[in-house]
């Protein structure tokens, strides 16, 4: 793949052969970020689970305390009384049924979360195949089918995402902008750290974390240092 002048001219800035601090990493990624928009800060955690074994799938969600610096819009599919509540709660769109054909016929996919009760899984079932591969389909593992609906919304929106593993086994998520404070990004990074290796497969055996990577959308991978948690 080949990159642009500005990329070449960033990536510079560091040394690959190196595994920073965390603390040193994301000063480093700061610096990286050049473009135009204020990009997204990620993390890239390969890992040594095989998740085509179940009891090393990893799948889970973390609050961020210092939120993603994006707008979550919210689906939440209720009925009754859990349809006022959601609504009450700040959720971006509610409804049951009536959604299915629009998802399904009209392609309508204006949201960045999907909430569930559990007692409208039947329903939402119905749009797995569209809602699946976009790792959209509500899961109790990340509190995104419950009843306490509120408490979902709210924890969206202040800055709760989902990890998991894909397939090649690496977790991939967002720990906030570029235009974030370095110690609000620590505070991120430490909680999404602690939060992956509490979901360690009991069954693992062998190195845990076999590479950590930060990165902005635009820039190269910085590596952070993993020995502590070897």
């Amino acid at each position: 793949m080949k990159h642009g002048k500005k990329y070449r001219e960033l990536a510079k800035l560091v040394d690959r052969a190196v595994q920073y601090e965390p603390t040193d990493a994301i000063a480093l990624v700061k610096k990286t970020a050049g473009a135009k928009f204020d990009e997204t800060v990620e993390v890239h955690i390969r890992t040594g689970c095989d998740g085509r074994h179940a009891e090393q799938q990893i799948r889970g969600a973390v609050v961020l305390p210092n939120g993603t610096g994006k707008t979550v819009r919210v689906l939440v599919f209720a009925k009754g009384a859990k349809l006022d509540e959601a609504q009450a709660a700040g959720a971006d769109y509610v409804g049951g049924e009536e959604l299915i054909p629009k998802i399904q016929h009209e392609g309508w996919l204006d949201f960045d979360v999907v909430v569930a009760t559990p007692d409208m899984m039947g329903v939402v079932g119905r749009l797995g195949r569209i809602l699946g591969p976009k790792g959209l389909m509500p899961n109790p593992k990340a509190g995104t089918v419950t009843m306490d609906v509120t408490k979902a919304i709210a924890d969206i929106k202040a800055g709760k995402i989902e990890y998991r593993l894909d397939k090649s086994n690496i977790i991939h998520v967002p720990i906030g902008k570029a235009s974030f404070t370095e110690e609000a990004l620590n505070e991120n990074y430490q909680a999404l750290i602690d939060a992956i290796i509490k979901a360690r497969p009991s069954v693992l055996k062998g190195q845990f974390l076999k590479s950590v990577t930060l990165a902005t959308t635009m820039g190269p991978g910085v590596k952070v240092s993993t020995a502590k948690y070897v």
